[in-house]
């Protein structure tokens, strides 16, 4: 059987092979393609008290520094000083311009240079290279997206806004009591597959198990990526859900978006939890954690609860399982038609896109 390859037909199908959660090469070569897809990056509620927002992560997903600012308008440019390549701004701030603190070359909010001490005899300076790189960004209620590709955006967020349209996204504010860092000794994929499959609910996660129907779990597919519903079991917390919406009537518990390739938005009762997968090398991920609340009283029940001892419940299973793929008695497995379509779609999705970029 192929390495790169898995069964369009999911009865017949074999998982991906052990290679693409341990070999170096490949790892390298999935993580190129992260840059040919839109990103998160924040919801403008983070930018009530600040005006400039660096992006650290971006680094190790796209290889390129961002920061986002705000004038009139939001705007995505290089972290990068186009003088010695020094990284311009390492935390959230409110100035009106930006200071290179290695040389002091200074640039306004959009990019473009300002200043530059000691230049007066350079010759043919400055030019449209002495500017910072711009990076395409879209708003979609609020929630702002990134991206240095050709990707269309209304592609990208067709699902969700057909989807939970209704839901006042707009209206929800960052709450940084909620924002999380972990290193997670397993790669990035292993996080995603466990992500994308509510069949080890019962097995790892016993309180959230107590609180959504697992039976009647349910997983959606779309073109770039997985709809996962969580039903809340009898008396639990669960969406107030309005007649347009095509769930009215259904005790919901919660909406798990994953998006094409890293991102998982976790939709509650109480807001948003936004997961990003941060892919550092073939063993080892970093997972961010950012929320944003529309109901202060519901944080604490349903589904939502506690997102601390679900990550932590799940971190030790991933981390488990790449010791696992990294073990010669294994290379790939099957899947389970009922719990794991997700997990297909996403191994077909990856090599999809690894064969489009001709990375394969």
């Amino acid at each position: 059987m192929a390495r790169d390859y898995v069964d369009e037909d999911i009865s017949r199908a074999f998982t991906l092979h052990s290679d693409y959660y341990t070999n170096p090469e490949l790892f390298e070569k999935i993580k190129t393609s992260f840059s040919n897809h839109w990103h998160f990056a924040v919801h403008s509620s983070e930018f009530d008290d600040v005006n400039i927002i660096p992006l650290e992560r971006m680094g190790d997903i796209i290889n390129d520094e961002l920061i986002l600012t705000k004038d009139e308008n939001y705007n995505c440019i290089s972290n990068v000083c186009t003088h010695r390549a020094m990284l311009l701004v390492g935390e959230k701030c409110q100035k009106s311009r930006i200071q290179c603190p290695y040389h002091g070359r200074t640039f306004d909010l959009k990019g473009q240079l300002k200043n530059m001490p000691k230049f007066e005899n350079v010759k043919d300076f400055p030019s449209d290279k002495d500017n910072l790189d711009k990076f395409e960004l879209k708003n979609w209620k609020n929630l702002l997206f990134v991206n240095n590709s050709q990707q269309n955006f209304d592609e990208f967020i067709n699902f969700l806004e057909n989807r939970i349209g209704w839901m006042d996204v707009e209206k929800f504010k960052y709450d940084s009591n909620k924002d999380r860092m972990h290193h997670v000794k397993a790669n990035w994929a292993l996080y995603v597959d466990n992500y994308l499959e509510g069949f080890h609910i019962p097995f790892v996660h016993g309180d959230l198990n107590n609180v959504i129907e697992n039976d009647s779990y349910k997983t959606e597919l779309f073109s770039n990526g997985v709809l996962q519903i969580g039903y809340s079991k009898p008396g639990e917390v669960c969406f107030d859900l309005p007649k347009e919406s095509s769930d009215y009537g259904s005790n919901i518990a919660a909406y798990y978006f994953w998006i094409y390739p890293n991102m998982m938005f976790n939709f509650y009762p109480w807001g948003l939890s936004v997961n990003i997968v941060v892919p550092l090398d073939s063993g080892n991920s970093k997972i961010i954690y950012r929320g944003y609340v529309k109901n202060q009283d519901l944080i604490s029940k349903g589904a939502g609860g506690d997102l601390d001892k679900v990550e932590e419940e799940d971190q030790y299973i991933v981390e488990s399982v790449q010791r696992g793929v990294r073990s010669q008695s294994y290379e790939r497995g099957r899947y389970s038609l009922e719990k794991e379509t997700g997990v297909h779609h996403f191994h077909r999705l990856l090599l999809k896109n690894l064969n489009r970029l001709n990375l394969l």
